[in-house]
């Protein structure tokens, strides 16, 4: 049985793939490998085929371009481990981490004590400045050991759940019946608060997994690429208004309740640092037309959601002090996380 299926989505990422590749093969027998070359138009898919004529456990996708959505809906489809995680072409895994997470879950199977989540650190690593940041949740948690949502400690505002800290159990992610956006940036945030409502029991390990290679003026996360893309937030707010409904998550325990509500509130808020931050003009009208579509088909919900003390405050502001706020928040994050 393979212990864990990786998804590596690859558009012309041919001068990252000889990094990241051969961190996850540390691994072994023990994990899978799917690259999904995405239409790329360099050598990508003659490199993820040479890997994959060399290793058993590497499997290669090649497919019209889609965006990064297409890629994980892909390899959802053919994986066949028991945990699923997703590593971009350009980022990579520390090694040792691997180990010792594989080693923590041949050890939870042993003893039945498999968990739906295991969450990791993750390392903002910016090469450019020779910087690497640490992000980590753990003084929420028992580290080490597998809880219910009600032994977590409740979150500060300014931490929140980060798809690269996510190894995810793949019955969990196919009964959310996840089916990501294509041709859209910025899906991350609906990997983690749609399957998230499915999680009962979860695991913290202190291990620095994933190497997050940021700093880049070309990534989508610059305040370039932000400007420019923020249809793509747009989009992702709008489906990720609609996927459950006040009903639904009345049904979980408070503590999962409150922290799917947090989830949703994450993509509302980068929603408002999109549409609020940029030269370009329009976007905050737009992002008015689709909240008018959200009260529309999900009202129950919608009525949740701005009946939120903090948020009916911040409703309340003019456009140009919401804007310094997001402008705070946005320079708040980029100290943190060394992103540009």
């Amino acid at each position: 049985m393979k212990l864990i299926s990786f998804v590596v989505p690859s558009y012309n990422a041919s001068k990252y793939l000889d990094k990241v590749i051969p961190s996850l093969l540390v691994g072994g027998d023990e994990v899978e490998i799917i690259i999904v070359n995405d239409g790329s138009k360099d050598n990508t898919l003659e490199i993820a085929k040479n890997y994959e004529k060399e290793n058993s456990n590497v499997i290669v996708i090649d497919k019209e371009n889609g965006g990064h959505g297409s890629t994980i809906n892909e390899a959802i489809k053919v994986a066949n481990g028991l945990y699923f995680k997703c590593v971009d072409a350009d980022d990579w895994l520390d090694k040792d981490a691997l180990l010792s997470l594989l080693e923590r879950i041949k050890a939870d199977i042993e003893n039945k004590k498999s968990p739906d989540l295991y969450l990791t650190n993750f390392v903002y690593e910016n090469i450019s400045k020779n910087k690497q940041d640490v992000w980590s949740l753990k003084k929420y948690f028992k580290v080490g050991e597998v809880l219910s949502w009600k032994d977590i400690k409740p979150f500060n505002v300014k931490d929140f759940l980060m798809m690269h800290m996510f190894v995810y159990k793949l019955d969990i992610l196919k009964q959310s019946k996840l089916s990501l956006p294509l041709h859209t940036f910025y899906v991350d945030n609906l990997y983690v608060y749609k399957p998230l409502y499915y999680v009962n029991t979860i695991c913290y390990l202190d291990l620095n997994l994933y190497r997050y290679y940021v700093g880049r003026n070309d990534q989508s996360v610059s305040f370039e690429q932000v400007d420019l893309k923020y249809d793509h937030q747009l989009r992702v707010f709008e489906e990720a208004s609609l996927y459950y409904t006040k009903e639904d998550l009345l049904k979980l325990n408070k503590p999962h309740y409150k922290e799917m509500i947090r989830a949703y509130f994450t993509i509302l808020w980068l929603t408002q640092y999109y549409c609020l931050l940029g030269k370009r003009k329009g976007k905050y009208k737009e992002y008015k037309a689709v909240l008018r579509e959200f009260k529309k088909e999900n009202p129950s919900f919608y009525s949740l959601i701005h009946r939120n003390f903090g948020y009916f405050m911040y409703s309340l502001l003019l456009p140009i002090l919401k804007k310094a706020l997001v402008n705070i928040g946005y320079h708040f994050v980029i100290k943190k996380t060394s992103w540009n």
